[in-house]
């Protein structure tokens, strides 16, 4: 990163450890970006005009106060929401936005779909299919949207519910699991899409005390033996410090600090990152 780790005019380079912008660094292939993008609600900004790169492979961690802009960012990737100004690309293509005629316009939402199936996303209310049991929660989008076989779907399903320990609940529906087994039901059906990036969002707000670890534990798993691009948002400072490759702290809809982790929680720059840091510890 550049030596002004606050506030920093060039995209910031999540995960690297080069400059700030600029060439990615050795070995590393530039996954998203971010271009100016500023996204609105009414009068309210929650991004400002944000510029922000992730490299293929690496772990990143968004952290700051409610209402800086982090899950903005998440849902602007999975195309829930579409930027007023500025383009995000995935793989180097565009993401909301496609060539026309020479002209760049807004995605149809069939080109958004393609793009975004190299996506997942884990949601902090599970979002399972409550009429489905488990097996087909998992099985449902790889057949319908990445036409695989239901045969090899199963087989897929039936290997990630042992990866988080729910093979036994495979026929059960939603309701009959705890919100800690649903959440890793969630995570599950998220990785059967194979996704160059997963995404998380405040993936153990929704769950009682005693299920965060194991679900963080999980997670710490996945990202230790997949080389998954992960994009987290999350107010466990101990899993970010863990898991990151790059922290960035927002604020105001804007990065105004980034770093890896060690150096965010030990030496933070900013007075705002100090005293975010002070009041979730």
């Amino acid at each position: 990163m550049s030596a002004d780790r606050s506030t920093p005019n060039t995209p910031p380079a999540a995960g690297g450890a080069a400059s700030s912008g600029g060439p990615a660094p050795a070995g590393d292939t530039e996954l998203i970006r971010f271009d100016a993008v500023t996204k609105r609600f009414g009068a309210h900004t929650v991004l400002d005009a944000l510029d922000m790169k992730v490299y293929s492979g690496k772990h990143v961690t968004l952290i700051g106060p409610s209402g800086s802009g982090k899950t903005t960012i998440l849902r602007l990737l999975m195309t829930l929401l579409k930027p007023d100004e500025g383009t995000i690309t995935l793989g180097g293509r565009y993401l909301t936005h496609e060539e026309k005629g020479g002209k760049l316009v807004p995605a149809s939402d069939r080109y958004s779909r393609e793009v975004r199936k190299n996506i997942g996303m884990v949601f902090q209310q599970f979002n399972l299919f409550p009429n489905m049991k488990v097996l087909r929660n998992l099985t449902e989008a790889p057949v319908h949207v990445l036409g695989l076989d239901k045969d090899a779907a199963e087989e897929r399903a039936r290997e990630l519910l042992e990866l988080v320990g729910l093979t036994a609940h495979l026929d059960k529906y939603p309701s009959q699991l705890s919100g800690g087994q649903q959440q890793r039901v969630a995570i599950a059906r998220a990785l059967a899409m194979r996704p160059q990036v997963l995404l998380l969002d405040e993936v153990t707000s929704a769950l009682d005390p005693e299920l965060v670890a194991g679900v963080l534990d999980l997670l710490r798993d996945i990202a230790r033996s997949t080389d998954i691009t992960m994009l987290c948002v999350t107010h466990e400072m101990t899993f970010a410090r863990d898991i990151s490759d790059c922290v960035m702290m927002f604020d105001a809809g804007r990065v105004i600090e980034f770093g890896p982790p060690e150096q965010l929680f030990t030496d933070p720059v900013h007075d705002r990152t100090r005293e975010f840091l002070s009041a979730v510890r």
